[in-house]
């Protein structure tokens, strides 16, 4: 049986790089950079993995000296992850059979992939297009799920659920999961079990915590007829799934729109921390032309406008402009591309509700931030229930705006 030594692995890593080379019959075992030497030289596995935080400490460093140093050991190759460094650095690392290093965050198709590659046996691989989305606000978990069910992101969420509940202390987490943008049917079925059963996470969630926003018939057919998933609420609405959540808890006395406007439009949570973590398999690829983002901006004042292109242009993004909705709807249909919009409601032409109806519609994916003087809390719950990602009432500083787009981004990935 091949054999796997993961080295200074987060908790969440060591999960599911553990159930992903369980099934494919591979042992892991898991070592400190402390320890790792000798558990290396007693198993002598066919890979190492080395997780890297922030820096290759000291300590990292006498592990790859003494293992270079070590004929049986010497040969054994290493995959690391880690933060970006410098080619040069990347370069002294092949003498110590380090074959890859991958830059966090991960693209896990081309990992798993590799891992393959050098245990000379390719690991199976779910290719499925899936966008999985994770935010917290409160006590109460947003997943958003679309385009499609990948098995891989959803064996992880169930372990970047666990890791949330744990570090913000939850006692009594409760979670919207989002599938308004999936259409299965039956043999999508499995893979709907195994997301249902992971947003539970290991059952630490009861059922009645987890509501889901659907708008899909056999989604809402199958979790009504599962025995397993009675007490789950399968509802059209999003305030409605709110609202049921409030009732569920009777320590919770607010009103449910307040909750909404207050937690959801005013989080204060770190970017990084809504993130799945090591994965990301939606890369815009164009990091390597300098450009950080392409940003639509629609709006048609041209104060805002050009506030706006010229604080995403000091930030290395490139923004397109429209001062109407005509002709940024005429650019998305001639299959312009970009990785952010940033939508006023009040358009000369017509108002930014219809615009994320037709975009709907179309199955658009790249995400919307709302900037708007449009504050009342009936819009705002309706705009994020046709999929806007944000709301941010005019005025603010557009330093403001740039960084939230970047969370958008971060989170989106």
């Amino acid at each position: 049986m091949k054999s796997v030594l993961l080295i200074d692995g987060s908790a969440l890593f060591q999960d599911f790089l553990r159930d992903k080379v369980a099934a494919e019959q591979v042992t892991l075992e898991c070592a400190t950079s402390r320890e790792a030497y000798t558990k290396m030289i007693s198993l002598l596995p066919d890979l190492i993995i080395i997780e890297v935080e922030s820096v290759i400490t000291e300590e990292l460093n006498i592990l790859l000296e003494k293992k270079h140093n070590d004929p049986n050991a010497k040969k054994i190759p290493i995959i690391m992850t880690g933060p970006v460094i410098d080619r040069g650095r990347i370069a002294n690392l092949v003498e110590y059979s380090v074959v890859k290093y991958f830059t966090k965050p991960i693209k896990f198709d081309v990992f798993f992939d590799s891992i393959g590659r050098i245990l000379k046996m390719p690991l199976s691989m779910d290719t499925t297009p899936c966008i999985l989305d994770i935010h917290l606000n409160g006590s109460i978990i947003f997943v958003e799920v679309a385009q499609g069910l990948n098995r891989e992101k959803l064996l992880l969420l169930k372990y970047k659920l666990a890791e949330i509940i744990n570090k913000y202390k939850i006692n009594i987490p409760k979670v919207i999961l989002m599938l308004t943008n999936l259409q299965l049917t039956f043999v999508d079925g499995a893979n709907l079990e195994l997301l249902l059963d992971n947003v539970s996470a290991g059952k630490r969630i009861p059922n009645k915590y987890i509501k889901v926003l659907s708008l899909d018939e056999f989604v809402i057919e199958l979790i009504k007829g599962h025995p397993e998933y009675s007490g789950m609420v399968v509802s059209q609405n999003l305030q409605y799934v709110i609202s049921s959540l409030m009732n569920d808890d009777s320590s919770l006395d607010y009103d449910s729109k307040d909750f909404i406007y207050d937690n959801i439009l005013h989080s204060d949570r770190p970017a990084d921390e809504a993130a799945l973590g090591f994965i990301d398999d939606r890369s815009t690829g164009k990091k390597d032309s300098g450009t950080l983002m392409k940003v639509a901006i629609v709006d048609d004042d041209v104060v805002i406008r050009k506030l706006l292109e010229n604080t995403f242009t000091s930030a290395s993004g490139e923004a397109t402009l429209f001062e109407n909705g005509t002709a940024f709807m005429k650019a998305v249909t001639d299959g312009a591309d970009f990785d952010i919009v940033i939508l006023d409601l009040y358009l000369p032409d017509m108002d930014g509700i219809s615009i994320l109806k037709n975009l709907v519609q179309r199955n658009y994916q790249t995400p919307i931030l709302i900037y708007s003087k449009a504050s009342s809390k009936e819009v705002v719950l309706n705009v994020l229930s046709l999929g806007a990602k944000c709301y941010l009432v005019k005025p603010q500083k557009p330093g403001t705006i740039v960084n939230k787009a970047l969370e958008i981004l971060h989170s989106n990935r």
